[in-house]
């Protein structure tokens, strides 16, 4: 497989920024479809695919998430076109029959409350991670955050369901105007080591 572009790389990770403010420019529909179907193939263990998302876009939809946002959250959420709640699924390996069908992958989560949140928890989140590259890879900014209460927000958006939230992500197009400089990374040498 060959590598991707350097232009590629660019939009997805290098040049891209996480951003607080945004452009009056809607997302549509339809762009947020692809960019699921892009991000379901990335790979989370034994197929099991735990992510959940709620596109956050109507006025009475986007009222209700700001009551369960950090008061630092309300302003950039309040302007962006569509807030994703990225959740994840309790009750994902009742799919694996039809997700991972060549075993009883079901048979490994039954009654096992410890397992089953923290496979749904690590790989909801590798999935929210596919999402924010899908999102840029179709020419959108992502503002991904915490600073919410989990469980008011699992309350006003889930009840009776077996999702629960992870962390939100505001989509569009970001305005460069107001990005503060890029901030720094760590180097190889301090984050990595070849053994």
């Amino acid at each position: 497989m060959a590598s991707v572009p350097q232009a590629a790389q660019e939009q997805l990770f290098t040049k891209a920024r996480t951003h607080s403010d945004w452009l009056n420019q809607p997302v549509a529909d339809d762009l947020l479809h692809q960019i699921y179907e892009l991000m379901k193939w990335g790979p989370t263990s034994a197929n099991c695919s735990p992510a959940r998302i709620v596109f956050v876009k109507s006025k009475e939809a986007k009222e209700k998430l700001l009551t369960c946002l950090s008061p630092g959250n309300v302003d950039k959420t309040k302007a962006a076109p569509v807030t994703a709640i990225l959740a994840y699924d309790m009750a994902f390996y009742e799919k694996l029959p039809e997700l991972y069908p060549h075993v009883d992958a079901r048979s490994w989560f039954a009654g096992k409350p410890a397992f089953i949140e923290s496979t749904a928890f690590r790989n909801g989140t590798l999935q929210g991670a596919y999402f924010i590259i899908a999102a840029r890879a179709f020419g959108l900014d992502c503002g991904p955050m915490s600073g919410f209460d989990n469980a008011k927000a699992d309350a006003a958006f889930f009840g009776g369901t077996t999702w629960k939230s992870n962390f939100l992500c505001n989509l569009g197009y970001g305005d460069p105007a107001k990005l503060h400089p890029r901030l720094p990374r760590l180097s190889f040498d301090e984050a990595a080591k070849i053994i």
